[in-house]
């Protein structure tokens, strides 16, 4: 079996004239090619970890590579919609968009390192996409925080941001949002009565597609440059940083 199994291996690295050929074989050297690439592999199980290293690699590789893709053709609705809250340095030289859903624990344990990132940096345009996919209340929430916006400005809803993210317990209802308004020193009723517009609805609506075409399917997504992250790296958010930085300059 052996000698079928480095026969078979010899052949099949040589000329193309003599490439190996299974179909070629007897019955009788398949099973004995069979049972010695079966031993071999019992005795060599690295072999098949590399294999399978090999593999994941290949398929991150190619995650990798339709994403960049993904975020050529969809460029203008990700970083120029003309409606997405834009804070840190506006006039930065690396651009970030953070997808969130304000229920989403893992937005909420993230967001402390994002601001300090913002602020050590400071020279990073970030760019928030509310995209509530968890509940009813991650849909009130972000609804809640348009409706600031379209009402009260930017300031005012950085600061309605911030405060549905650090809200980890309570209920989010009309009671407690309406409440929320008040200690922000918004009209609350205004911003209430906006939470269910058509001009609400259509930038919900526009993440929502934006992120089917992305195939974003989960909280918090980011799209740093060309590099869509789903979730976030082990090693942070720097690394991604300055290397979309050092890639602009070239």
């Amino acid at each position: 079996m052996k000698a079928i199994l480095t026969a078979a291996l010899m052949t099949a690295t040589a000329l193309p004239a003599l490439a190996f050929d299974p179909a070629n074989m007897t019955e009788a050297e398949k099973t004995a090619f069979g049972a010695a690439v079966r031993d071999y592999l019992m005795a060599n199980p690295e072999v098949l970890v590399e294999s399978i290293n090999v593999l994941e690699a290949r398929r991150a590789a190619d995650e990798a590579s339709n994403d960049k893709l993904l975020v050529a053709n969809n460029k203008d609705a990700i970083f120029e919609d003309g409606y997405s809250w834009v804070g840190g340095n506006p006039d930065g030289d690396v651009t970030m968009v953070e997808f969130i859903d304000y229920r989403c624990g893992y937005c909420k344990q993230i967001n402390p390192a994002v601001e300090k990132l913002l602020k050590d940096d400071g020279n990073i345009r970030w760019i928030i996409k509310e995209f509530p996919i968890l509940s009813q209340e991650s849909d009130m929430a972000a609804r809640f925080a348009i409706a600031v916006q379209q009402e009260a400005g930017a300031d005012a809803y950085k600061q309605a941001h911030d405060a549905l993210l650090m809200a980890s317990r309570g209920p989010v209802n009309l009671e407690s949002l309406g409440a929320l308004a008040g200690k922000l020193g918004l009209d609350g009723k205004a911003v209430m009565n906006r939470m269910n517009t058509e001009a609400v609805s259509t930038v919900i609506r526009s993440n929502q597609q934006l992120a089917e075409r992305m195939r974003i399917m989960g909280t918090p997504t980011f799209i740093i440059e060309g590099e869509m992250l789903r979730g976030v790296p082990t090693d942070g958010l720097e690394p991604i940083i300055a290397a979309a930085r050092a890639a602009k300059k070239g």
